[in-house]
């Protein structure tokens, strides 16, 4: 009943703190909604009138949409470079910001869940995913290993970081033996979320494209490049608008996860271009349509050299200790690394993997309105919680919020 008690006044305090703030915070927040409330209305136009408002196509059948869930994941499975350091290797410098990661995948996971349910048309066929009472074919789909492998971490990474806060705002200290464990194996299970998704295009035989040995390697490269760049651009934000402060060498330390992951990165991606070039077969063909066009359809072209050209620009500035130290500059390589990325795991590798299809036909996608305007609410969503997960976190790790015995 005490624990029961203890909770109820974390939600009023924590309800309190999320409402509270500077005219800067309620602007954003005010923007989240305004976005949220877009992607809503869009979402209900699909709902109406079924996923012929979007690009996809029978033969492009994963879009925005998917292509964003691919990304995301990385970005979730990126809180384990923060993780590992903290609570297995007692690295003081990444404690401060370690919380803050885990809100960070909570929010991901959750913004990869809401993507599959719009990708699937809408929530009234998720009935399918339930053990038992839908087709679930466990073992044998990698889909179902994906739907647990997510869930699962989502549940660690948000039992643990509240076992911590929840010790803390009764001015106790977590207990090591308590959270340690579920801190071990969410290291191995950030790898695994990544590996089974990559696992899940790596299986369609049909998709050259895809049949790729390096593909799981690369997927954890470019997550633990681009998760990191987006922590680190958060903890800049965070600490420039809060009191929570974040020392330089601990943006410094993540700043070097970021540059040995980017480098990787390329070194992976040069080596995906020569197989696909030197010695090219007929299953070249989604590689070539989309770094140099294919009978004439070159809708990608500007999207791809856009992301190489930033990596490589991001990875260079990040290679030179004196640049990556100066932290503005950091900032902007962080920047411009995660939107590299991002169209480099979205659009530059779903998209191709469809076109041509099995009988040659080339049938280009692009996103409609309707589906930038899902996508951008459901980002939206995953803001405004990781907003409402920070605000709390740092009230309580800053001795803000305290449980009044």
């Amino acid at each position: 009943m005490k624990q029961l008690k203890v909770f109820k006044s974390l939600v009023k305090d924590s309800l309190d703190a999320i409402t509270k703030g500077s005219k800067k915070y309620h602007l954003w927040m005010a923007f989240l909604t305004l976005a949220i409330l877009i992607g809503m209305y869009c979402y209900s136009i699909q709902l109406e009138r079924g996923l012929s408002v979007t690009g996809m196509t029978d033969r492009v059948s994963w879009g925005l949409y998917i292509s964003n869930f691919t990304f995301l994941v990385g970005v979730a499975a990126a809180a384990v470079m923060l993780v590992m350091p903290t609570y297995v290797l007692k690295d003081i410098d990444f404690k401060q910001a370690v919380l803050i990661g885990e809100g960070l995948a909570v929010s991901a996971l959750i913004m990869c869940l809401a993507f599959v349910i719009a990708d699937m048309g809408g929530p009234s066929v998720l009935w399918h995913m339930i053990p038992g009472i839908g087709v679930f074919n466990f073992p044998n789909s990698m889909l179902t290993w994906d739907v647990i492998v997510l869930n699962g971490y989502l549940f660690l990474n948000i039992t643990i970081p509240f076992y911590i806060l929840f010790r803390h705002y009764q001015g106790k200290e977590a207990k090591a033996s308590v959270y340690v464990p579920g801190a071990i194996l969410s290291v191995f299970w950030a790898v695994a979320i990544h590996l089974v998704t990559a696992f899940l295009y790596q299986g369609l035989q049909a998709r050259p494209f895809w049949n790729n040995a390096l593909l799981g390697p690369r997927f954890l490269a470019s997550a633990f490049a681009a998760g990191p760049a987006l922590i680190i651009l958060v903890l800049a934000i965070i600490r420039t608008f809060t009191a929570f402060k974040i020392e330089d060498k601990t943006i410094k330390k993540i700043a070097m996860v970021v540059t040995v992951a980017a480098q990787i990165n390329i070194i992976m991606l040069v080596s995906e271009l020569f197989k696909e070039f030197y010695a090219p077969t007929h299953h070249s063909e989604s590689a070539y349509y989309l770094f140099f066009g294919l009978d004439g359809k070159t809708a990608l072209l500007p999207w791809i050299w856009t992301a190489i050209s930033l990596n490589v620009l991001a990875t260079v500035i990040l290679t030179f200790h004196k640049l990556r130290n100066n932290l503005k500059v950091l900032y902007f390589a962080c920047f411009i690394l995660f939107i590299g990325i991002w169209i480099e795991k979205g659009f530059g590798l779903i998209v191709p993997g469809f076109i041509p299809g099995p009988y040659g036909k080339i049938a280009e996608y692009m996103p409609t309105g309707i589906e930038i305007g899902v996508t951008l609410g459901i980002w939206a969503l995953g803001a405004l919680i990781f907003t409402i997960l920070a605000k709390t976190a740092i009230g309580i790790e800053t001795g803000k919020l305290k449980y009044k015995k």
